[in-house]
């Protein structure tokens, strides 16, 4: 997974005035985009960078800031003139929907592809093998979320020295071990895959502030940044 910022070079903010932010997930395993946010030249930008729209599956839309929608209804009207793309799945805070209905409306826009669109809750957003992004809210500001993407721990390095010794054949139970799975021998001893993997990997953490409350800007001001991913 690739993170790529669209409103600035690096994934730091180093002000607090102003931390709305637009980025892109690339997710080289599904061959999928997603985006976070839709600013004003969201497309020049995407070109710019190389960023093929027609990958983006889905876009999370944090709050309904002028600043983070005002590239939406652009986007999902050139993604039309791609007869490949099927579906756009549109995650945002309750009124998204009431938005993209008036705009189509009023701008007389249809699109050729299914947008399913949800309305975020705090709790699990989105979850599949490689990640999961959750999202949850603030408690004055209802329809403003922050979000924390997690990464699952990973197995470490077999321990290749120490399964030979007990004369395990190499083939496809090598694997299995690394899942951690246990077996018997056929002498009866009891092999516990655990004993054979190194330190597991932690899975990484991001989390993503669309919105400060007055400890975090106290926070900011006594480290001088803020990490906006």
């Amino acid at each position: 997974m690739k993170i790529i910022n669209l409103k600035q070079k690096y994934l730091f903010t180093y002000s607090f005035q102003d931390i709305s932010s637009s980025f892109i997930l690339k997710i080289g395993q599904l061959g999928q985009i997603w985006l976070f946010n839709c600013t004003e030249g969201c497309q020049y930008i995407l070109a710019r960078k190389k960023i093929k729209i027609s990958q983006i599956s889905k876009i999370i839309i944090t709050d309904l800031r002028v600043q983070n929608i005002s590239g939406l209804l652009g986007l999902l009207s050139s993604l039309s003139l791609n007869s490949s793309i099927k579906n756009i799945d549109l995650y945002g805070p309750e009124g998204l929907s009431n938005y993209l209905f008036l705009g189509r409306k009023y701008s007389q826009t249809n699109f050729r592809y299914i947008v399913s669109i949800y309305s975020i809750q705090t709790g699990i957003i989105v979850q599949n093998k490689f990640f999961q992004i959750y999202a949850f809210n603030m408690l004055k500001y209802f329809s403003l979320f922050n979000y924390s993407i997690l990464m699952p721990e990973r197995p470490g390095p077999l321990d290749i020295l120490k399964v030979r010794s007990y004369k395990i054949p190499l083939g496809p139970l090598y694997g299995n071990l690394k899942l951690g799975k246990d077996f018997i021998l056929p002498d009866g001893v009891v092999i516990f895959g655990n004993n054979f993997v190194n330190s597991y990997y932690l899975g990484n953490k991001l989390t993503f502030l669309s919105y400060l409350d007055e400890r975090q800007l106290l926070e900011i001001g006594k480290y001088g940044f803020l990490i906006s991913y």
